[in-house]
């Protein structure tokens, strides 16, 4: 699960020795981001060596979760008839960390009466070709 390099999203997927892509049935897991709330700075990013596009991510969030479509089962239909099945997709949600409330070191998601929550979220598609 380790993406500081790039590699293909699905390289490491099937390696179930690690239990929780085996629960998950695949990615659907929260990654800490060590861009400190700066939207300027890259968060993720993800692109085809086939097509040449590629998707950048900027937040001011403090993790991403990145879900790999683990449970399409083939009955939903797109444009062009194109047929979802398992892992046909990858998303990029930007957020704080899954059960935050209940660990007091992790940034608050508590929102005190009077505040403004702010989230902000970039995606930029980019072309490398």
């Amino acid at each position: 699960m380790d993406f500081r390099t790039t590699k293909p999203i699905g390289q490491d997927i099937d390696k179930f020795d690690f239990q929780q892509l085996k629960f998950g049935n695949g990615y659907d897991h929260n990654w800490v981001l060590n861009t400190a709330g700066d939207l300027t700075k890259l968060a993720a990013k993800v692109s085809s060596p086939v097509t040449g596009i590629g998707l950048e991510v900027y937040t001011n969030e403090p993790g991403i979760q990145v879900y790999s479509g683990n449970f399409l089962d083939g009955k939903v239909t797109g444009k062009k008839g194109i047929v979802y099945k398992k892992r046909s997709g990858v998303c990029l949600e930007t957020q704080h960390y899954p059960d935050s409330p209940n660990k007091p070191d992790w940034p608050s998601v508590i929102l005190e009466p009077g505040k403004v929550y702010n989230s902000r979220c970039i995606y930029k598609f980019v072309v490398e070709k």
